[in-house]
């Protein structure tokens, strides 16, 4: 059965800042920034999170099904995926628009800068649910224009769907209603920390009352790991050391699919964390965010060596 990822195909395009923005950027000028970087190396890459998500979870098996709109540019795009298998059914090309494109910027400690052009995403809504005629248990709803996340997040729970919700960096376009609408009756929020404190913020609600609306929370943390409770207190996921780090960039789009790939497989819900933290340390070690080449014999092996047999 098909995992649907709803959110954004991207084309980013990814630059390295050899230095420290905090060295740059002077705090008591923030009010009038006016700053520019040094970037010796620029990559174009295919990304967009439901695309990244699709990427791996495909080098894991599993079979997304991504819905999506793209611009009339994205001929490159669409082969790229063609040729890795992931299907292209309810991706929607749109003419007279531009796929949406990010522009990453990332210093020496692994901050980073976003811009982001929304191009034909803003009208994701055009690919509706209705239009999907395969069954569906399990779908996910990323970064996408804000009234398509509101409309996936609310077919996908009056469906019965197990609906994972990801507002990543589209969290900031919701007020504290529409961000409670997103999550009340939700399986899943998963965000970062960063996400996580703006959550409680721009909601107005405590820890305890973002809980108490949906089954389990996931908080990932970089380098240490992530936390995460299903109702019965937190529990801590270590992260897994990679043979090397060379970008971070698509690391939390990786553990998302690893997360889904476990509830696809009714892995325990520890499981479903440990394997989103493995799939996340083979995408730290490549640039790009759809550049995993590990097949599922090696991901089985390196979550074997760090958590123990997995019942797959």
């Amino acid at each position: 059965m098909a995992t649907l990822i709803t959110g954004s195909v991207a084309v980013d395009h990814i630059m390295a800042f050899n230095g420290r923005f905090q060295d740059i950027i002077l705090p008591d000028k923030i009010h009038m920034l006016n700053v520019a970087f040094h970037v010796p190396t620029l990559r174009k890459t295919f990304g967009g999170c439901a695309a990244n998500i699709a990427y791996s979870l495909k080098r894991l098996g599993g079979d997304p099904l991504v819905a999506a709109t793209v611009g009339s540019d994205f001929s490159s795009y669409a082969n790229w995926l063609d040729e890795h298998g992931i299907r292209r059914d309810y991706i929607r090309e749109l003419s007279g628009e531009a796929t949406a494109g990010a522009f990453i910027t990332t210093d020496s400690d692994d901050n980073q800068i976003i811009g982001f052009h929304s191009g034909a995403m803003d009208r994701a809504h055009e690919v509706s649910l209705s239009d999907i005629d395969e069954e569906i248990s399990l779908g996910i709803v990323s970064p996408n224009g804000k009234q398509a996340m509101l409309e996936y997040a609310r077919e996908l729970k009056q469906q019965g769907v197990h609906t994972v919700i990801d507002p990543g960096q589209g969290l900031p376009q919701f007020s504290g209603d529409e961000l409670i609408q997103l999550v009340d009756g939700a399986d899943t929020y998963i965000v970062n920390s960063y996400e996580w404190e703006l959550t409680l913020e721009r909601s107005g609600l405590t820890e305890r009352e973002i809980k108490s609306r949906v089954k389990n929370t996931i908080v990932t943390l970089g380098e240490e790991g992530a936390r995460a409770d299903q109702g019965d207190g937190e529990i801590l996921i270590p992260s897994v050391e990679p043979d090397c780090v060379v970008d971070p960039t698509g690391c939390g789009d990786s553990f998302r699919a690893g997360y889904l790939f476990g509830i696809e497989n009714g892995l325990s819900f520890q499981e479903c964390l440990q394997l989103g933290s493995v799939m996340g340390s083979f995408m730290v070690e490549k640039d790009g965010t759809q550049t995993i080449e590990v097949g599922t014999k090696g991901i089985r092996q390196r979550y074997e060596k760090t958590f123990g047999s997995l019942n797959l």
